[in-house]
């Protein structure tokens, strides 16, 4: 079994379809058996992600700051939720606990997210997969944005080649599962969390 992170946004005024979206990779982490990792939120995609996971029989960490969960957004019915200080300790775990990284249509938090994932896979600072999931083009000018810096040799032909762009969900863990081929996932480092969650960042 290994960890999937999912990034996705966590407002509840987008469309019904993606939030179905995040129903079906949570139902699809727990029919490949795999457990889940993320933002630790109860509502719109991410709470939908999570829901469907433990539905399947899928583990689910949920990863949380404080200042979140105290305003009651947080997911209590996560198989363990980690509640956290900052932001910044916040993704340090969802890191140090994950095996790969899934990001779905979402905000400038999603945005933030992948982006470090990305920059941190091309720099060799991991080799976990790092994989979008698209299917209507929402990061479609994300994409367009990252090839015309290659082309002008400000980004890295490998860097660019770091993340998989896929538009369905069983493309999304193909090519997980195709990452993983090349660098199988290590075991989560639970005394690297703690120390994690013992440090000021």
């Amino acid at each position: 079994m290994a960890a999937i992170c999912v990034f996705c946004a966590s407002g509840e005024a987008i469309d019904e379809s993606y939030k179905e979206l995040a129903a079906a990779v949570g139902a699809g982490i727990a029919a490949r058996g795999h457990s889940l990792v993320s933002g630790g939120g109860r509502v719109s995609m991410m709470g939908r992600v999570a829901a469907a996971a433990r539905a399947g029989g899928a583990h689910t960490l949920g990863v949380i700051p404080r200042a979140l969960h105290d305003i009651e957004v947080g997911d209590d019915d996560a198989d363990e939720l980690v509640v956290t200080d900052s932001m910044r300790q916040r993704k340090a775990v969802m890191d140090a606990r994950s095996d790969a990284f899934l990001a779905l249509p979402g905000g400038i938090g999603t945005l933030e997210e992948l982006l470090e994932v990305w920059v941190a896979r091309s720099l060799g600072m991991h080799a976990k997969p790092v994989v979008v999931l698209d299917p209507d083009g929402t990061y479609a000018g994300l994409r367009e944005q990252v090839e015309a810096l290659t082309a002008r040799r400000f980004v890295r032909a490998e860097a660019a080649a770091a993340v998989a762009w896929v538009s369905d969900v069983e493309a999304a863990f193909d090519a997980i599962d195709r990452m993983w081929a090349d660098e199988p996932p290590e075991p989560s480092r639970e005394r690297a969390v703690e120390e994690l969650l013992e440090t000021e960042l």
